[in-house]
C-alpha cells in the first residue's frame, strides 16, 4: 500500500512534512495550511486575509489531487485569537463561502497559544475523500 504524496504545482518544496498524501483508498490528508501562498509569504497579517489563504490552500491541495471543494469531509482549524475569530463571525463566513461556497464539512476549532510560524494566526488541516 502506497501513498501519493501530493503538491500543487509551481509551489515551494515543502521541507519535513507533505501538504498532502493521497491513499490507495482516496483519502486525503491534507497538512496544516496557515496564511501563506505557494511561495511560502504571508498574504496578510489580519486573521480574515490568513484565513481566506488558508482555505484556498486546502481547495488547491485537493485540486492536486484530483478532487474539488466538496470532497473534503473534515476541517480542524487552530487559532491563536478566540476573540478575534468570534467578533468576525460575519466576515469569516462570507469568506468560507468564498472559498468553499455552501460545502459545510464537520469541523472543530481549538483555540491555541501559538503556532510553529510566529506570524501564523490560525492552521487549518483537512480530510478529503477524492473518488
Amino acid at each position: 500500500m502506497t501513498h501519493k504524496t501530493i503538491h500543487p504545482e509551481g509551489w515551494a518544496a515543502a521541507k519535513g512534512y507533505a501538504n498532502g498524501m493521497l491513499t490507495p483508498g482516496g483519502v486525503l490528508h491534507i497538512g496544516g495550511q496557515i496564511g501563506w501562498d505557494e511561495n511560502k509569504t504571508f498574504v496578510s497579517d489580519d486573521f480574515i486575509g490568513q484565513m481566506r489563504q488558508a482555505l484556498k490552500n486546502i481547495v488547491a491541495i485537493v485540486e492536486a489531487a484530483g478532487g474539488e471543494a466538496s470532497d473534503v469531509a473534515r476541517l480542524t482549524w487552530f487559532v491563536t485569537d478566540k476573540q478575534d475569530y468570534l467578533a468576525r463571525q460575519a466576515e469569516v463566513g462570507a469568506v468560507y463561502r468564498e472559498v468553499f461556497g455552501k460545502h459545510f464539512p464537520a469541523m472543530s476549532m481549538l483555540i491555541v497559544a501559538g503556532l510553529v510560524e510566529d506570524r501564523a494566526l490560525l492552521e487549518i488541516e483537512a480530510t478529503a475523500h477524492i473518488a
